[in-house]
C-alpha cells in the first residue's frame, strides 16, 4: 500500500481473536498466515483559538507555534482566514521513555491552534471581520486571548492606546453580546416544541434561559454551574462565552521573565474570572524559532529564561482543556496520546482506534515513575509493578499502557 499505517499482529484462537498489541509504525506486511490489522490513529482534535484585537501579536505567535506561515503584517485584518496548525506538546517524559525502551521514533501528542482574524468593537453587529471571527471561534474548544502589554510607537494599536484589561473587556463584551443575540433567536424557535411537550427542547430552553440571565448580569456563560447530567446538552449549545479562556500577555523582551505592570493587571483580572494567564514575548519567540536547539538554549540562558514562552503557552492550553497524556512504548516507537482527565481505559484505547474500545479486555499498566525508576517494562513486570486493569480503570497522567482486546 506504500504508506505508513498502524499495525497490530493478531493470533487466531479457537474461541476468539485476541489482539495484544504494542503500538508500532510499520509498512503493510502479510506473511506466514499471520493477519495484520491496519488502522489509522484517531486524533484528539482539541482546538484552541488564538484571538485578540488587531496588532497584538496573534499571527507572530502563531508563526512561532506552527510550521504554517500566517502573514504577520502591521495592519488590521491581515489574517482573514483562520490559519490552523498542529503543535507538538512539550513533554520531557517521552524522551526518557524512548531512551529506556530504545525506541527508534518519538511521536509527541499534539494540540491544534487556530489563528483567528482580529476583531474590533462592534464585531457582534458585523463590524470589521466580526461575523467571520464569531463563526470561527465557535468551532474552537478554548480561547487563547492575546493582549498587548508592550509599548511600541511603530506598531499601531487599533484604539490608539495600550490598555490590555480594556482590550480584554472589548472582546469579552462582543462575545457576550453575540451569545445574547443567539440565545434570544434560539428561544423563539424553541417555543412551539416546548409547548408540544418535547423534553429535549425543554432542557435546551432551561439552559438557554440560565445563560441569558447570567449574561444580562454581565457574567459570561462559563460562570454557570452546570449539572453533569446537562453537560452534553450544554456543550451542544456552543456558546462563545462558555469556552475557557487563557490570557496570553505579549510583553517587551525585557519583561519576558517576570512580566510588567500591564501583565500583572491582566493576571489580577484573570484570577478574578477564574481564568489563567501566561507571559510571553512574541519578539523573543520569533528569534528562538529561527535558531537551532543548542543556540536557542544558549539564547534563553542569556535572556535569563529557563524555557521558551511557547512551551509554557502550549502546556497552559493543554491544562486549560483538562487534558492529560498516556504513553505507548516499544522498540519501534514511543508515543504520547491525549485524553481528557477522567477517561476510562476503554475510552483511552478508543483514542487509537474505535475497535480497541469496543473489544476492550484489559490494560496492562505501568506508572511512569515505576517504568523509569525500574528501567523498563520487563523490570517493572518482575518487580510486580505491571497491573492488569479492567474497564472501570481511570487512566492516570503518565501511564504506560498496553491494551488487549477482542475483535
Amino acid at each position: 500500500m506504500g504508506e505508513m499505517l498502524y499495525s497490530m499482529r493478531c493470533k487466531n484462537t479457537a474461541k476468539e481473536d485476541l489482539f495484544a498489541f504494542s503500538i508500532q509504525f510499520t509498512y503493510t506486511h502479510v506473511a506466514n498466515k499471520e493477519s495484520v490489522y491496519l488502522c489509522r490513529p484517531k486524533a484528539c482534535n482539541m482546538k484552541c483559538g488564538i484571538v485578540g484585537l488587531p496588532n497584538v501579536g496573534k499571527s507572530t505567535l502563531f508563526n512561532c507555534l506552527s510550521s504554517a506561515k500566517a502573514q504577520a503584517a502591521n495592519y488590521p485584518f491581515c489574517t482573514i482566514e483562520p490559519n490552523v496548525g498542529d503543535v507538538a506538546v512539550p513533554d520531557g517524559r517521552l524522551e526518557k521513555l524512548a531512551a529506556i525502551a530504545g525506541s527508534k521514533q518519538i511521536i509527541p501528542t499534539r494540540m491544534t491552534f487556530v489563528d483567528i482574524a482580529g476583531l474590533v468593537k462592534g464585531a457582534s453587529k458585523g463590524e470589521g471581520l466580526g461575523n467571520q471571527f464569531l463563526a470561527n471561534i465557535r468551532e474552537c474548544d478554548a480561547i487563547a486571548h492575546v493582549v498587548r502589554c508592550f509599548e511600541d510607537d511603530d506598531i499601531t494599536h487599533v484604539e490608539g492606546r495600550v490598555d490590555p484589561v480594556t482590550d480584554a473587556e472589548v472582546i469579552e463584551t462582543e462575545l457576550m453580546l453575540a451569545d445574547m443575540e443567539s440565545i434570544e433567536k434560539r428561544l423563539q424557535g424553541l417555543g412551539r416544541k416546548v409547548r408540544s411537550g418535547d423534553k429535549e427542547a425543554a432542557d435546551q430552553e432551561r439552559l438557554l434561559k440560565a445563560a441569558l440571565a447570567a449574561l444580562n448580569e454581565g457574567q459570561p456563560a462559563r460562570t454557570i454551574k452546570v449539572d453533569p447530567d446537562d453537560m452534553k446538552q450544554w456543550k451542544m449549545l456552543q456558546m462563545l462565552t462558555s469556552k475557557p479562556v487563557l490570557y496570553v500577555c505579549n510583553v517587551e523582551e525585557e519583561s519576558a521573565g517576570k512580566g510588567n505592570a500591564q501583565s500583572d493587571a491582566v493576571g489580577v483580572m484573570a484570577a478574578a474570572q477564574g481564568n489563567s494567564h501566561v507571559v510571553i514575548s512574541a519578539r523573543i519567540e520569533e528569534e528562538i524559532s529561527q535558531l537551532e536547539p543548542e543556540e536557542a538554549e544558549m539564547f534563553l540562558g542569556e535572556m535569563g529564561l529557563e524555557e521558551a514562552g511557547l512551551d509554557r503557552l502550549i502546556r497552559a492550553g493543554y491544562e486549560l482543556l483538562h487534558l492529560q497524556t498516556y504513553f505507548t512504548v516499544g522498540p519501534k516507537e514511543a508515543r504520547a496520546w491525549t485524553i481528557k482527565a477522567g477517561t476510562s481505559a476503554p475510552q483511552a484505547a478508543g483514542v487509537i482506534h474505535g475497535d480497541f474500545e469496543r473489544g476492550f479486555i484489559r490494560s496492562e499498566t505501568i506508572a511512569y515513575n515505576d517504568f523509569v525508576t525500574l528501567g523498563g517494562e520487563q523490570p517493572a513486570k518482575e518487580a510486580g509493578k505491571m497491573r492488569a486493569e479492567g474497564k472501570s480503570y481511570i487512566v492516570k497522567d503518565g501511564d504506560v499502557l498496553h491494551f488487549l482486546f477482542n475483535t
